[in-house]
């Protein structure tokens, strides 16, 4: 408890510490298009307020704070279209990001958004810090996967489906390499760890199965996803966006499946921990009791998860009194309840499958773990990642 006290103290003071650096580092490395501006004045006199949308322009007098043109001061008209989604307000003092062109001398720019990015490091600063207390190592660990899933999914995952090549193969093969990154490096390679990765892999393969296999029978073409006629077109109509579609329900499921995967395989750790002379059938059997109870939460969980993005299009239905037959037989409900379903399939599956592997291998009688570190090849490239 000590050591992540004094880790908590050394990566607060260090944040402090180093605050301008970190800013340095983020105006250079992230901020290569856009500029963190003040603004200085603001003149509405062209904005109209129609009940709580606003339409016109308003005419920003806005501080260049970061960048090459670094204490410059511009003029910015800010375009109101009335589309609340996309429009941003602004007042005096916001900082915002600015995108600057320089025409013939003259220094021109865009307002592009209000800047949370700041408020978004604090959060998660809070985010770390309490992990750190409660998970100590793990968490360090955990979050090691996570800035390592994000690379992934940013460098990889996204790029290779842009290219619209391989999609729904691209998908697993990442997915697969996501989980052993993700629970190896929280579970290390030990029994616990083969057991969650079996787990999450039995979930993953139903999950892509079903979604490949009666896909097509509900007839979504996959325009429902937010900006999908936007991405084809910007493709020139080379991405299969349907194949997006399969691939987003087997990504959500897969989250899903982990956390129910590592929960089940802790769970017979802890069985075989407290009572190393509990036979195998007993310890599936166990595994099982608490896996119904487990399973009877995650899948109200999955519900939840995928119906709070929509709590504003449920209002509508009822405004507008639409019988339920109606609204479920929607293309964008349908294909929101395809991901339920499959998903909760994939998570009943995940908690028996992992019991019974988990119950195999904590019977076994060599030791895994000595095999696994002698010949197992991805712990030295995990070992590379932690250095």
């Amino acid at each position: 408890m000590k050591k992540i006290g004094v880790m908590i103290i050394v990566f607060s003071l260090a944040f402090l510490i180093f605050n301008e650096k970190i800013r340095e580092c983020i105006d250079e490395k992230v901020l290569k298009k856009e500029q963190i501006g003040r603004v200085i004045s603001i003149d509405n006199s062209n904005m109209i307020t129609q009940g709580i949308s606003r339409i016109g322009s308003q005419n920003l007098e806005v501080e260049i704070l970061s960048g090459k043109y670094q204490g410059e001061v511009i003029e910015i008209n800010n375009l109101l279209n009335g589309s609340m989604e996309y429009d941003e307000v602004y007042s005096t003092g916001d900082k915002i990001l600015v995108a600057i062109l320089e025409n013939e001398g003259e220094i021109v720019g865009k307002a592009l958004s209000l800047l949370r990015m700041d408020k978004i490091m604090e959060l998660g600063c809070i985010f770390i810090v309490l992990l750190l207390i409660y998970a100590r190592g793990i968490g360090f660990k955990s979050l090691i996967s996570f800035v390592g899933s994000v690379v992934i999914i940013w460098e990889y995952l996204i790029p290779a489906l842009k290219d619209g090549e391989n999609i729904f193969f691209i998908t697993i093969i990442t997915l697969v390499f996501l989980s052993a990154l993700i629970i190896f490096l929280v579970a290390g390679f030990t029994r616990k760890g083969i057991t969650a990765f079996l787990g999450t892999m039995s979930g993953l393969f139903t999950t892509a199965s079903l979604t490949f296999l009666f896909g097509d029978i509900f007839r979504i073409d996959g325009m429902n996803q937010p900006f999908a006629q936007s991405v084809v077109f910007a493709s020139a109509m080379r991405i299969d966006i349907l194949k997006i579609f399969y691939s987003a329900i087997v990504i959500g499921a897969s989250g899903a499946a982990m956390d129910i995967a590592m929960d089940m395989a802790a769970t017979i750790e802890e069985l075989k921990y407290h009572n190393p002379k509990i036979s195998t059938h007993q310890l599936i059997k166990s595994g099982f009791n608490v896996g119904r109870s487990v399973i009877g939460t995650m899948t109200t969980t999955l519900l939840l998860a995928y119906s709070g993005g929509f709590l504003t299009l449920m209002m509508l239905f009822l405004e507008r009194d639409m019988t339920l037959l109606q609204i479920l037989n929607m293309k964008l409900i349908t294909s929101e309840i395809i991901k339920i379903i499959i998903g909760s399939i994939g998570l009943v599956v995940v908690a028996p499958m992992t019991t019974y592997i988990g119950g195999v291998i904590y019977s076994l009688q060599i030791d895994i773990e000595s095999i696994l570190k002698k010949r197992c090849p991805l712990k030295k490239v995990f070992n590379i990642i932690l250095k």
